[in-house]
């Protein structure tokens, strides 16, 4: 990893600026960037428009990065593209060098509207090469990647800022006080415009210098309600967890206020791209041998809070989940146990493949539970343990899940790469 733009910029010059040939959505965020993402490509292309999704990490091969029309690309697509690239930019690092495919990828599938999801931060992320994108997100901010981004709520939001452009509309979606005001003073600073942020749950708003509030929340009924400037969208989310209306409002706004391709972005096809929208691994379940996994890739507290609520919410007492988890050791796996240990009366401690993981003796001193560091074998062991009404969630590392997800469907998974 070496954040930073000369070797991007001095790649993309090489292979023609592929960047600028195509109009691109940029999404950043400390959880929900990749949500949010798969959000606006459904509703690209339920507009119509051939697309293309730029996503990081994968979960069981690489090729899941970089997808066309919402389906992975064909690997021999990949090789060419990658190849390509690594004669262009031999000294490219892994993250550019995939970047660099997806917009070669993206050029010669002759993408009409392409969405690139942010990596680590903003500012210095390899992504951040677009000179005009068709708008810019920040889904949500919290505590994670401080080493690079900083330690406080307002660094971070300033770091991410850094995809903002004059003249390029913003909508930023539910963030605190403090993340909220480092994010509109850059938003200001740089000219972006139109700003629009999306109203915290309870928060009573309104519109005020320059800024456009977006209200969403749940109906009685499990729909979504979202009032956008100019018109009211209500509708049943693909994506479960009702923290995912926030993120279908920042995914609808950008597209209502999107400064390239015509969207025509009526309630209609808004509704209908939010239903239509798919991303694994986000809440996702899964029955196997008749007992149902739930799989979330909820990888700090900010993530595992909202699959506690989402487990709650369904009703499921602790007597009936077991937890399968593991984690990075770079990541603040206390307080994610903290909130989802508590969920479960049975745990499954795996170690993910990757960067050093947290060593499952040490999570099960914090909450006691059986030690079984490889995540296939975990899996296994955890649907012995539960019975036909029983849930097993699987938490705490992206590539625990994927891990989890490929043995669950029989799908080989490419070697881990640990970034």
């Amino acid at each position: 990893m070496a954040l930073g733009l000369e070797r991007m910029n001095a790649a993309l010059a090489v292979l023609g600026n592929p960047e600028k040939k195509r109009p691109f959505f940029h999404v950043t965020g400390t959880n929900g960037k990749g949500s949010t993402s798969a959000m606006l490509e459904s509703i690209a292309r339920e507009a119509g428009f051939r697309t293309g999704l730029y996503t990081s990490p994968q979960l069981c091969r690489i090729a899941e990065r970089i997808r066309l029309n919402g389906e992975p690309m064909a690997d021999d697509g990949l090789a060419d593209a990658l190849e390509r690239v690594l004669v262009a930019a031999p000294d490219a690092t892994f993250f550019e060098a995939m970047t660099l495919a997806a917009f070669v990828a993206f050029d010669a599938a002759d993408v009409e509207v392409g969405v690139i999801e942010v990596g680590i931060g903003g500012r210095l992320d390899a992504t951040n090469v677009l000179e005009r994108p068709l708008g810019t997100a920040i889904t949500s901010v919290a505590l994670d990647h401080t080493a690079l981004l900083g330690d406080t709520h307002a660094a971070i939001a300033r770091d991410k800022a850094g995809l903002f452009r004059r003249d390029v509309p913003v909508v930023l979606g539910p963030l605190d006080d403090e993340a909220l005001a480092a994010a509109l003073d850059v938003a200001r600073d740089v000219g972006a415009r139109p700003i629009l942020r999306v109203a915290r749950p309870g928060e009573a708003a309104s519109d005020a210098d320059g800024v456009f509030v977006v209200e969403a929340r749940a109906l009685p009924d499990g729909r979504a309600r979202i009032e956008l400037p100019d018109m009211v969208v209500e509708t049943r989310l693909g994506l479960a967890g009702s923290h995912q209306i926030a993120n279908a409002a920042v995914a609808a706004a950008l597209t209502a206020v999107s400064s390239g391709p015509t969207f025509k972005a009526l309630p209609g096809l808004l509704s209908r791209g939010l239903a239509a929208a798919r991303w694994p691994g986000r809440l996702e379940r899964i029955d196997k041998d008749g007992k149902a996994v739930l799989l979330d890739c909820a990888h700090n507290p900010h993530g595992a809070a909202a699959l506690a609520e989402h487990v709650r919410s369904l009703g499921v007492s602790p007597d009936r989940v077991v937890l399968v988890f593991g984690a990075l050791a770079d990541k603040a796996w206390t307080g994610m146990l903290d909130m989802l240990g508590p969920l479960a009366d049975r745990r499954v401690y795996a170690e993910p493949k990757g960067r050093a993981p947290v060593q499952a003796s040490e999570l099960s001193a914090r909450f006691a539970g059986l030690l079984v560091p490889e995540g296939r074998e975990a899996i296994t062991r955890a649907l012995a343990m539960a019975g036909p009404s029983d849930l097993i969630v699987v938490a705490g590392s992206i590539y625990l899940v994927g891990e989890v997800r490929g043995e669950l469907l029989g799908v080989a998974c490419d070697p881990v790469v640990a970034l």
